[in-house]
């Protein structure tokens, strides 16, 4: 099995900063695309931010600027640096992450549980 660790949210106020990280663990062969993605109350989960397994990265219109996606491979981690949060950033952010477990393996996509940011105005 595959487990997905985030850490690394929190409150802030508008105009902080925080950075969070997904730490992949388990049987793992290879991860492709690694991603973002958040809740916020009532509404649909929505992609943040991916990153690819060369780096290449792709950003939501709304976050753009602000947020920069990372990933370390040798630690199978992902991460989010958010900076000049906004109040309509807060939601619950998720990581995913394509994992293939064997060289000929399914590729299966995989959660982490969610951290909550918080963003006061």
């Amino acid at each position: 099995q595959v487990q997905l660790v985030e850490s690394g949210g929190g409150s802030v106020q508008a105009g902080g900063s925080l950075r969070l990280s997904c730490a992949a663990s388990g049987v793992i062969f290879s991860i492709k695309t690694m991603a973002w993605y958040r809740q916020a109350p009532g509404k649909q989960r929505e992609l943040v931010a991916t990153i690819t397994s060369s780096s290449d990265t792709n950003y939501a219109d709304s976050v753009k600027g602000r947020f920069t996606v990372s990933r370390d491979n040798a630690k199978n981690t992902v991460y989010l640096q958010m900076n000049s949060l906004k109040p309509e950033d807060a939601a619950v952010y998720y990581c995913n992450a394509l994992v293939q477990r064997s060289p000929t393996g399914t590729i299966f996509s995989y959660w982490g549980q969610g951290t909550q940011v918080t963003v006061s105005s």
